[in-house]
Formats: C-alpha cells, structure tokens, sequence
C-alpha cells in the first residue's frame, strides 16, 4: 500500500511540474476590472507566471475548504469532550462506589469484590 501511495505522489509531482512549465506565460491579475477602476482611480495589480496562479487557487481552495469542515465540525467535536468529560465524572463516581461498599470488609473480600 505505502508503493502505492509513493507512485501516487510521484505521479501527481510529474503532473504538476509539467503543467507549471507548460504554463510559464506572464499574466496580469488586477482587483478590480479596469471599468470600475477608471471609477475609483484606484486598481492595484501583480504579473505572475499562469502556474502559480493556477496552483495559489488550487491552494487557497483546500485551505478554505479546510477551514469550513473545521467550523461544520465544530459541534460533533464539542459533543465527543462533553461525552468523555461525561464518561470520566461516571467512572469516577463507580470507583468512589466500590470503595464505599467495601468499607468495614476484609481488604481480601474486597480485592476479590472487585475483581468480578
């Protein structure tokens, strides 16, 4: 399986090393389309090759996405800690219990109380 996973990768970084040099062109990203900036007198702008456009939105797509399941998730999370928080007041509370039915015994009867 690990074989698998390593030709996988190595795949995907052939694909994506040849798609970054088949796409080295120039491009021009601006904020504002150049309507609304004659407008504003105001268009900040970046050239950067078409690759690493291409790869950044790829990029900033998982991240967000990422971060937005992070957030769905946030109540099953919340409800695990207050089950486990719940699970470790109740073992507590049998082991204060057991102690407190095994008091005034034989600590042997006790011992073999607790073992069933």
């Amino acid at each position: 399986m690990r074989y698998i996973r390593y030709a996988f990768l190595g795949a995907l970084g052939i694909i994506l090393i040849s798609v970054s040099l088949a796409n080295r062109g120039m491009v021009d990203l601006k904020l504002v389309p150049d309507v609304l900036a004659e407008l504003v007198d105001f268009n900040p702008g970046i050239t950067l090759p078409l690759f690493v456009v291409v790869l950044g939105g790829i990029s900033a797509g998982l991240v967000i996405g990422f971060f937005w399941e992070w957030l769905r998730e946030y109540k099953h999370r919340r409800e695990v800690g207050q089950k486990a928080r719940q699970v470790h007041s109740l073992e507590r509370e049998v082991t204060r219990l057991k102690g407190e039915k095994h008091q005034g015994k034989d600590e042997v009867l006790a011992i073999l109380d607790e073992a069933d």
